[in-house]
């Protein structure tokens, strides 16, 4: 009997026994969508595909990663597939086109705002911040220290914490604008000491794009970047119903829905929503310098905070592996109420790891398996595939 047959049949028999409700007491499950078969794979790619859906899978079974991911490499969509819930009331399942709360993987879009308008000289990124805004009291924090964590500014979740609890309150960026001004908190450290990273600096960053580009933030997004790249589930909190079609529900690790606070409604630095295609869109077209120029970007994924010795951060992106041209990579997790979410690219061979959860655990940060079954890392090895 063919060896691939079996191979079928067994992985069949195991994810039926994985969705068995007496196995796993007290969890919410529901069946992992079907993988979407991918023609145009290799053998070596296949396989590939093989050992990722065995990986997910078993994640799934035993509940801890509802969500979805995407695996790419130079433009060519490996494995992708969705698990779990989007809603437990009314067990509505995952879909490719469920959205995703990114938290601070809206960084990277924040960043990628600014350094469009800095390649048509719109902003300057040596000047200070109070050159677009004057009545701000930090007169020396440039733009280059908000996009790379070197303001020293304190974090306006803290800081505004009574303005953030109020009760059935919408905050937007003007609003926290305002409450930080008045307010005027002690930074927590000089502008330019050191790194440290802060959700004042981005949601900053989200009101300097729309300050010079005469259009709202979540308007700016959708006209320059969403709508040229066909990013069709893709949009701020301000322009999507939370009850709608297609959005995402959190829940932290014991299926407890998360409440939402004022915060949320700030943009920049969180509450942009996505789903792993519309990523894989973005990360592509960033491969192939459509959004941004080649030295542009040059600019995101240089370090900027020396002090920092196992990585580091550049403009909207985490970095690793910074002096390595083979393995180095640009990247950002996010973590906001349930949602969890990574979004990692390595730059030498064009790969593209994608992973998004409406479910506070861990496992969406388990990129490096990823890159162990990608690069075949000994250990990793699933069982004998046979076209």
């Amino acid at each position: 009997m063919n060896r691939l047959y079996v191979l079928t049949l067994l992985l069949v028999m195991f994810l039926s026994c994985g969705n068995s409700s007496n196995n796993h007491k007290g969890k919410t499950f529901a069946k992992p969508a079907k993988r979407e078969p991918i023609s145009n794979l290799n053998k070596e790619e296949k396989f590939i595909a093989f050992k990722l859906d065995t990986f997910f899978t078993q994640l799934n079974r035993t509940g801890t990663f509802n969500g979805s991911a995407l695996i790419a490499r130079d433009g060519k969509i490996i494995y992708k597939k969705s698990f779990g819930i989007l809603d437990k009331t009314t067990k509505e399942v995952l879909t490719d086109s469920s959205m995703f709360q990114l938290a601070s993987v809206s960084k990277i879009i924040t960043a990628t705002a600014v350094l469009m308008l800095y390649e048509r000289e719109l902003i300057d990124l040596n000047k200070p911040f109070q050159f677009y805004f004057p009545d701000f009291p930090y007169e020396t924090v440039t733009i280059k220290q908000l996009l790379s964590h070197r303001s020293g500014l304190a974090n306006y979740l803290y800081a505004l914490n009574s303005e953030v609890c109020q009760p059935n309150c919408q905050m937007s960026n003007n609003d926290m604008y305002c409450s930080f001004v008045t307010k005027n908190p002690k930074p927590y450290l000089k502008p330019n000491k050191r790194f440290n990273y802060c959700n004042t600096n981005y949601a900053l960053l989200a009101l300097l794009v729309e300050k010079v580009s005469g259009k709202t933030f979540s308007q700016f997004l959708r006209e320059e970047i969403f709508n040229p790249l066909n990013m069709n589930h893709t949009a701020t909190i301000k322009e999507i119903d939370l009850n709608g079609q297609n959005i995402t529900k959190p829940y932290d690790n014991k299926w407890k829905p998360v409440d939402f606070d004022a915060s949320d409604y700030v943009l920049g630095d969180k509450s942009l929503y996505s789903t792993p295609y519309d990523l894989f869109l973005f990360s592509d077209a960033m491969y192939n310098n459509k959004i941004i120029k080649a030295e542009t970007q040059e600019l995101a994924y240089t370090a900027y905070s020396r002090e920092k010795k196992l990585s580091n951060y550049g403009f909207g992106w985490r970095l690793k592996d910074v002096n390595d041209s083979l393995k180095k990579e640009v990247y950002h997790n996010g973590w906001w109420h349930g949602y969890r979410s990574s979004f990692h690219r390595r730059l030498n061979d064009k790969l593209t790891v994608i992973i998004l959860s409406n479910q506070l655990n861990s496992a969406a940060y388990h990129t490096y398996r990823v890159y162990q079954i990608i690069d075949n890392v000994p250990g990793t090895e699933i069982v004998e595939f046979v076209e």
